[in-house]
């Protein structure tokens, strides 16, 4: 179990982190929640949704089919963040991804009306949660840019240095990755294919960039080094 695993889930989303124990509770009597085993899907593209997803427990991928009818992962989340927002917004929205638990994962429903309360009582959330979205959309066009480049190690780097920043943790002058993906699932996100992702990580390792420890941790001993490549397709 994940640590504050039984926490609310309001106090596991840092856009609600400026709200008094008594509107943590009041956000906690609406919310209702769904587990989902590894792989399970939890909303479908083309779906309609009237709720903000929030995840409590585990973590979540975000994709949608490409013309040739091949998954393309468009986002990774996990605890405290949350999906489906578009749906708080507009009447009759359908969800343009799909969302898929990568591991055992507790959801936590906001329904609109609720969500909508929230926002009228609390102004600072409704800036919080903009600027929530606004990265969310920044990092969707770093995506498109990184998958127009065709250079497979600017691809790797940048997804690496993402992963450094959501899903890494500080090891002495290293960051240690648990992998929050399979190996095929990492070849739909930055479109490559797995002998490709295997032959370029061995060569970040021969450069002491990095050391891969079995097939779910990655060590990052040299973040520069990964900046500098990824850097490069600022030049495409």
């Amino acid at each position: 179990m994940q640590p504050y695993a039984n926490e609310p889930c309001p106090k596991r989303v840092p856009i609600f982190h400026s709200l008094s124990e008594l509107e943590i509770q009041k956000i906690t009597d609406v919310v209702h929640h769904k587990v989902f085993k590894k792989g399970e899907r939890i909303i479908e593209e083309g779906e309609k949704s009237t709720s903000l997803y929030i995840i409590h427990s585990g973590k979540i991928k975000l994709s949608k089919l490409t013309v040739q009818g091949k998954e393309q992962i468009v986002h990774l989340l996990t605890v405290g963040d949350f999906f489906g927002e578009q749906n708080l917004f507009h009447d009759n929205t359908v969800m343009n991804l799909s969302g898929y638990a990568v591991e055992d994962t507790k959801i936590c429903l906001l329904k609109k009306q609720d969500f909508d309360q929230i926002m009228a009582n609390n102004p600072d959330i409704s800036f919080k949660f903009l600027k929530t979205i606004t990265k969310r959309l920044a990092h969707t066009e770093d995506l498109a840019r990184t998958l127009a480049t065709k250079d497979p190690e600017v691809r790797i780097a940048n997804m690496l240095l993402e992963f450094c920043e959501i899903f890494g943790t500080e090891k002495q002058n290293a960051i240690l990755i648990n992998l929050p993906i399979t190996r095929e699932e990492i070849s739909s996100y930055v479109g490559l294919t797995r002998e490709t992702i295997s032959r370029k990580l061995a060569k970040f390792a021969d450069k002491g960039i990095l050391t891969l420890i079995g097939n779910k941790q990655i060590l990052i001993k040299n973040k520069g080094k990964l900046q500098t490549t990824g850097d490069s397709l600022l030049d495409f």
